[in-house]
């Protein structure tokens, strides 16, 4: 199995994901801005140092000079780094100072149109270093000279990356101090909202295995609320099984207790009796109690797997079976009852009947239904056994049937009719829970012209599942 970290982990591990994501992303833009800030500044520098040596320009007997004034380079001086390349053309193109190799504009650079200015910035390569070159056209009006001097000064990448590197940097610093900051907080922030959730844990630990009270709501969260409402709907739950278990083994003790100590007390009195006749009569009532024992102890090892039957079914364990099948099996097998009781038995099962469940549990469902039916038609008279869809169980006896009033208590476990002496009260009993097990209702009708005409109707979706299957 995947073991699921805290939720406190996953939170910080998350968020920390986000973060760095936000920090490079950050630091990136940083990079790029502050580059093109040291770029801008570093243009202008250059265009200064352009204009310097422009304005030291001059001409003698129609030859252009150029005097290169120290503060054109001395700009670049505070920079080790880096280094500053110059180079002044006359009108003609012909170099008359600085150095002659440097790179020319490559063709359809435009110019720039930052400055009020005729120049042109570009990148070069020089002695193998990559240079950030301008080119100045300044015109020249003198008696004997009249017409454009260009003047290109380029400088090393050096200082630029350094400055955008350090700029980069820093704000990687302050940026993973704000993450590191960020993660300190959000820690104790989300320490702080789990606390009502530690509180609630510890709670239900320091509970006794039997303490299902309700747990309290009032000082916890709202999206806690709805997780406390469904432990308490299920210990109420839990609760009320609990209940009914208790209640039941009391009962059964109750019944148990009733028939083991008539038991006893008859075979007590016929242990003092002296004749023959009057031992036989003792052995045939413990013989007839020991059988009423007998199917007391199977109803209720029948109510005992009801509950595993039942969590098998809502665990996904039912089977698809066919209960035309089914009630055909079980009416042949209690064929030879019926008619010892002088009782007719008949089957109406036109066509297959697929659902889903529990074969042992419907197959109790059937007997009990089709044993109570037997056991209340005089001889003579007739049970009916009816399968229809889409998926409808009848059993009709035209025995005395059962009043209205008390329809409802029948299916109440040990409930015995008043007119009835024999009996448990558990028959109907078990096929009410088999019946909740399958969501399927029950209902108790009067027969025509006389009797009682139980009928279970199985969930639409569980019948309609199966045929599909089928």
């Amino acid at each position: 199995m995947i073991k699921v970290g805290s939720l406190r982990g996953r939170l910080l591990r998350r968020l920390a994901l986000l973060l760095t994501s936000i920090l490079l992303l950050s630091s990136l833009s940083a990079y790029w801005s502050a580059r093109r800030a040291a770029d801008t500044a570093y243009d202008r520098t250059l265009l200064a140092s352009a204009r310097a040596i422009a304005e030291g320009l001059s001409a003698d007997a129609g030859q252009l000079q150029a005097d290169v004034p120290y503060i054109a380079l001395d700009t670049f001086a505070y920079d080790s780094g880096g280094r500053i390349y110059y180079q002044v053309l006359d009108l003609q193109g012909r170099l008359v100072s600085g150095y002659e190799d440097l790179p020319a504009p490559p063709p359809g650079t435009r110019r720039t149109d930052d400055y009020p200015a005729l120049a042109h910035f570009y990148d070069a390569r020089y002695r193998g270093q990559g240079v950030r070159m301008v080119s100045l056209l300044q015109p020249v009006s003198e008696p004997s000279l009249n017409g454009m001097a260009q003047i290109r000064v380029g400088e090393t990448l050096g200082a630029r990356e350094r400055l955008a590197r350090e700029l980069l940097i820093g704000t990687l610093w302050r940026m993973g101090l704000l993450v590191g900051s960020a993660l300190v907080l959000v820690w104790l922030a989300v320490s702080a909202a789990l606390r009502p959730l530690d509180s609630l844990r510890q709670t239900v630990a320091g509970r006794a295995s039997d303490d299902l009270r309700p747990l309290p709501e009032g000082d916890l969260p709202r999206e806690l609320r709805p997780l406390v409402e469904a432990l308490n709907q299920f210990n109420a739950r839990l609760r009320g099984l609990f209940e009914r278990q208790a209640q039941f083994i009391a009962d059964a003790a109750h019944e148990l207790r009733t028939p083991l100590a008539a038991l006893k007390a008859r075979l007590e009195l016929g242990l003092r009796a002296q004749t023959p006749n009057q031992w036989r009569e003792t052995l045939e009532e413990a013989a007839q109690n020991s059988d009423r024992l007998t199917q007391l102890a199977n109803q209720l090892l029948s109510l005992a797997r009801i509950e595993s039957g039942a969590r098998a079914i809502a665990e996904g364990g039912a089977q698809r079976l066919d209960l035309s099948q089914l009630a055909r099996e079980l009416g042949m097998a209690l064929a030879p009852l019926a008619h010892g009781r002088g009782v007719s038995l008949a089957l109406e099962a036109q066509q297959p009947i697929w659902l889903s469940g529990e074969p042992t549990l419907l197959n109790e469902l059937l007997c009990n239904l089709l044993d109570n039916a037997l056991a209340h038609t005089p001889p003579g008279g007739s049970v009916v056994l009816r399968v229809l869809a889409p998926a409808v169980l009848e059993v009709q006896d035209n025995g005395p049937g059962i009043p209205p009033d008390e329809r409802e208590k029948v299916f109440e476990r040990f409930y015995r009719r008043s007119q009835q002496g024999a009996g448990a009260g558990l028959g109907l009993a078990i096929v009410g829970e088999i019946c909740r097990a399958h969501r399927a209702q029950i209902s108790l009708h009067d027969a025509l012209p006389s009797g009682l005409c139980v009928r279970v109707v199985f969930a639409a979706e569980t019948s309609a599942q199966a045929t599909r299957e089928g």
